[in-house]
């Protein structure tokens, strides 16, 4: 759980930039899961005390959190980071409402292309650090934690959303050959203790399935290729499948239909940690949720 800055990587990380710089141009017409996982986070601040003056978006993609962000705190300043400079480029493209309505009231955000886990802040730059669906593109969280910790101001507030293990497990039984077809994706009782292990105080973590519905499983691959979402793993078979192949993973695929549609599950992990004293949350920050996990010390448990 502690990896240091050589350990040996697993996220092809060149891959990602490459699959999210394909998908750049039309990622609105393919982000539909990322926005309503990025609404449901934003309801979270609602439990949350915080008047923030300086934010970050972390793994902006084109600036789907944008709109929700500036009309919630309209005097703060926005910055916008993103691995990928055609995400950064479409930004100014973008034609959904948050381009009109920054440009009636505020500054529109400050582009910054950058890795999560090198951040070029100075300590204290930010009020509030905000990621959704970063996280598993990464080889580990743990840095990007630690980044975000010290760009943080006291009493900042670190908040974020990611995929959990249970995320496309039908597509793995499907191929049920070892081989990556999917990320890596980290159990939220470890993402918990790395808040800790980073500095954080009183991380909370909870998480939800959300299960999306198919008539083919090549709809499903579509959606994935459209939000560039497909496996970038190191470990991932290379080359296409053979026709044979494909068929073979269809047709257990198919065994998984319900009610006509074959099912794609996600588990979303929300979380959120402050820099410095800990703060009071309202209970129904996570309402509705799975499971609420409040982590704390190692000592104090």
């Amino acid at each position: 759980m502690n990896p240091g800055p050589a350990a040996t990587p697993f996220v092809d990380r060149r891959q990602v930039a490459r699959r999210f710089a394909r998908a750049a141009a039309n990622y609105p017409a393919g982000d539909f899961l990322a926005r309503e996982i990025d609404r449901r986070m934003a309801e979270r601040l609602d439990y949350v005390r915080l008047t923030p003056q300086r934010i970050l978006d972390l793994g902006c993609s084109r600036g789907g959190s944008f709109a929700a962000l500036q009309a919630r705190y309209p005097t703060a300043r926005l910055h916008a980071l993103d691995l990928v400079a055609p995400m950064l480029q479409g930004m100014a493209q973008e034609p959904a409402g948050w381009r009109r309505w920054l440009g009636r009231t505020a500054p529109g955000p400050v582009p910054v292309q950058a890795d999560a886990q090198m951040l070029p802040f100075r300590e204290a730059s930010f009020d509030l650090i905000w990621s959704n669906l970063l996280l598993h593109w990464l080889d580990h969280p743990l840095p990007a934690f630690r980044e975000a910790q010290r760009s943080l101001s006291s009493g900042g507030l670190f908040m974020f959303s990611t995929l959990g293990p249970d995320t496309l497990r039908e597509l793995r039984a499907a191929f049920a050959d070892g081989d990556a077809h999917t990320q890596r994706f980290t159990d939220m009782h470890d993402l918990g203790d790395m808040l800790l292990e980073a500095g954080f105080a009183d991380p909370v973590v909870d998480m939800e399935t959300i299960t999306l519905t198919y008539d083919t499983l090549d709809a499903l691959f579509a959606d994935l290729r459209a939000a560039g979402s497909s496996c970038a793993m190191l470990a991932r078979r290379q080359g296409v499948l053979t026709p044979r192949r494909l068929n073979e993973v269809r047709a257990a695929y198919d065994s998984l239909r319900k009610d006509g549609k074959l099912p794609a599950t996600f588990e979303v992990v929300y979380g959120h940690a402050w820099k410095g004293e800990a703060k009071a949350v309202a209970s129904r920050s996570a309402q509705g949720s799975d499971k609420v996990i409040r982590f704390m010390p190692r000592e104090a448990r």
